[in-house]
């Protein structure tokens, strides 16, 4: 078997992986004047695309998805949850009137048997009304014909533009580490921003990321996303906190948000001149969706992924011909991050000759489009393969207040500057461990 099981899917997932982590690679080399060197190890690739399968904790699988998360059949189709989260979870069972309890906790069963009786894009509306998480599932045509659809369209899957402002000029390092000495405030969630994060830790930056006390990350997931980073808790809702977010934020050189478009402004955080910003969303600012929530795996059932996954033929044209399917990997958050991260290394070298700030907007939807419209689909693929033991490195590691060993994957790219890089700095530190300051 060759490296194209690796990631193996109808659409050409790994080709997508692949082009995204040669965005860094090129990117960095260009950063630190380097020469670029091969092209990165597919495998290893394959293996950071597919992390959160690859993951163990004292040598057991973890599952990336809760019970209620998933497919469910209604009467015109079929809809995608998402209630990894337990405030999500409880909007879901809000909408669907079951109670949330201990004592009576619904099952799958139980949200399988309330949603078969309704209709997919009631489902859908009601969801977005409440904040809850659920999308009806869509064959490409259809999401092509609509509003999102065509905002989703609209451009490459990162897009950057320059500011106005101006600060003085910063070089970047040469060599391996291009970014050392860059501060990088991360208030990411999930997987695309935290990987961009991740990335740019790699490269030599200080990341500092930062969560609300009240909303706990999924603790394997930070094990699994926050190598090389510090993990800080502030509460921006309190004057307190938004006056020390404000403060490491004039010290920054990149703040790099993954919320819904306006809700960290919403906070009256001012962006320092010269600073780049970076936005990771699921829908992007245009559109009927811009201000809904979303996920990797809700954008691939609302964008045709899943139908076109799910068939035999890669070319199911209505919800009822086949079961949805989904990627081999959370491919667009993966590939979203790797594409903001290089977008960043590119504005920070930018910013070096001109002093001025860079936004950078990234889009799973918009790289969802990308992936739709890539030549190379192959309907007949075998199953993915599996990455080596190769791929993957053991720590040790603290989860849920007590001592574990974590299984991660090695970065995706596999050398810099020619010189091979095994690991990422640091394993995850634990969630909320450290004191909200620069180290230097």
């Amino acid at each position: 078997m060759g490296a194209g099981t690796f990631l193996a899917a109808t659409l050409p997932v790994l080709d997508l992986a692949v082009a995204s982590v040669v965005a860094v690679r090129d990117a960095a080399a260009r950063a630190g004047g380097f020469d670029a060197g091969p092209a990165p190890d597919p495998e290893r690739v394959a293996a950071a695309f597919a992390s959160d399968r690859l993951l163990r904790v004292d040598g057991a699988p973890v599952d990336g998805f809760a019970p209620l998360s998933g497919f469910f059949p209604c009467t015109d189709g079929w809809v995608r949850t998402h209630a990894n989260y337990p405030h999500h979870r409880a909007r879901l069972l809000a909408l669907l009137g079951l109670p949330d309890d201990e004592a009576t906790a619904p099952t799958r069963d139980d949200v399988g048997a309330a949603l078969a009786g309704r209709s997919a894009q009631d489902v859908e509306d009601r969801a977005a009304e409440v904040g809850a998480i659920a999308v009806r599932v869509r064959t490409e045509d259809a999401w092509r014909a609509s509003a999102a659809g065509r905002a989703a369209a609209s451009g490459a899957p990162v897009q950057v533009s320059v500011r106005d402002d101006a600060a003085p000029l910063r070089t970047l390092a040469p060599g391996p580490r291009p970014l050392a000495g860059v501060r990088v405030l991360d208030l990411t969630r999930v997987i695309a921003g935290p990987v961009a994060t991740r990335t740019l830790a790699l490269l030599g930056a200080d990341v500092l990321r930062v969560d609300p006390p009240g909303l706990p990350e999924i603790a394997v997931q930070h094990l699994d996303t926050g190598q090389g980073k510090r993990s800080t808790l502030l509460d921006l809702a309190t004057r307190d906190g938004r006056a020390r977010a404000q403060e490491l934020l004039d010290g920054a050189d990149v703040l790099v948000t993954g919320y819904r478009p306006g809700a960290v402004e919403a906070f009256g955080l001012r962006l320092p001149h010269g600073a780049v910003h970076a936005r990771v969303t699921a829908w992007g600012d245009d559109g009927p969706w811009a201000g809904r929530r979303g996920f990797d795996s809700i954008v691939q059932a609302a964008s045709g992924i899943a139908l076109v996954e799910g068939s035999r033929d890669g070319t199911a044209s209505a919800p009822e011909e086949a079961p949805p399917g989904a990627l081999p990997a959370q491919a667009l958050d993966h590939a979203t991050g790797y594409l903001v991260a290089a977008a960043v290394v590119d504005a920070l070298a930018d910013r070096a000759t001109d002093g001025r700030g860079r936004e950078v907007d990234g889009a799973l939807a918009r790289t969802a489009h990308a992936l739709l419209t890539a030549p190379g689909r192959d309907p007949a693929h075998d199953a993915p393969r599996t990455p080596g033991p190769s791929c993957v490195v053991a720590h040790p590691a603290r989860l849920d207040g007590r001592e574990v060993e974590a299984t991660t994957t090695r970065p995706a790219l596999d050398r810099l500057a020619g010189a091979p890089l095994d690991d990422y700095p640091a394993p995850a530190r634990p969630w909320g461990a450290d004191e909200p300051r620069w180290t230097a």
